[in-house]
């Protein structure tokens, strides 16, 4: 049985296990996202609810292990005149040997409606162009949504939380210093 849960300082030390396995052998990467995890949990765009972990449960002995994680951060996007809030999907970790159970797929179901209960309207997210739109994400080019970087326009993508919730929204995504990104 998978539980999902806000993550402890207890779990600091296991999330970055998880996040440095599930990433580990991945191709495209910079292999930091544990780092940037870190970091992101002493900036001003962390929000301590949209930090989840997955716990497995063993039926049987009752025993814990936590095998996923997901963090959902501040954002903004931007065009020169505006600024309008969003979230940012960056890292979603599952350990190697639990992938392909659904369990990353809980995480983002699960910190959507989190999202949505804290008022936020939407999400963006560099990802694989085949898993994420199963979560109903769609080419942020699709809004007017640029990122501040090159990527192939089909890994950049946004989701609307409520109806609407990118509607008149357009611009280029300003990341929180933490991300490096300039």
């Amino acid at each position: 049985m998978i539980s999902l849960r806000p993550e402890e300082e207890r779990d600091y030390e296991k999330i970055f296990q998880v996040i440095e396995e599930a990433f580990r052998n991945v191709e495209h990467s910079d292999h930091q996202e544990h780092f940037l995890v870190e970091k992101l949990r002493k900036s001003e765009d962390f929000i301590p609810e949209l930090s989840i972990v997955a716990d497995f449960v063993n039926d049987d002995t009752g025993e814990e292990e936590l095998v996923g994680h997901i963090l959902f951060s501040k954002v903004t996007i931007e065009n020169g005149l505006e600024s309008f809030e969003s979230l940012a999907l960056a890292p979603v970790s599952v350990k190697p040997e639990y992938q392909n159970q659904g369990i990353g797929g809980h995480l983002i179901a699960f910190g959507h409606v989190i999202a949505q209960e804290l008022g936020f309207k939407s999400v963006v997210l560099i990802g694989h162009e085949k898993y994420y739109p199963k979560f109903e994400y769609r080419k942020a080019s699709d809004f007017g949504i640029t990122f501040p970087f090159d990527i192939p326009d089909a890994n950049g993508m946004a989701v609307e939380l409520i109806e609407n919730g990118l509607k008149g929204i357009k611009g280029m995504v300003k990341y929180p210093k933490e991300f490096g990104i300039e």
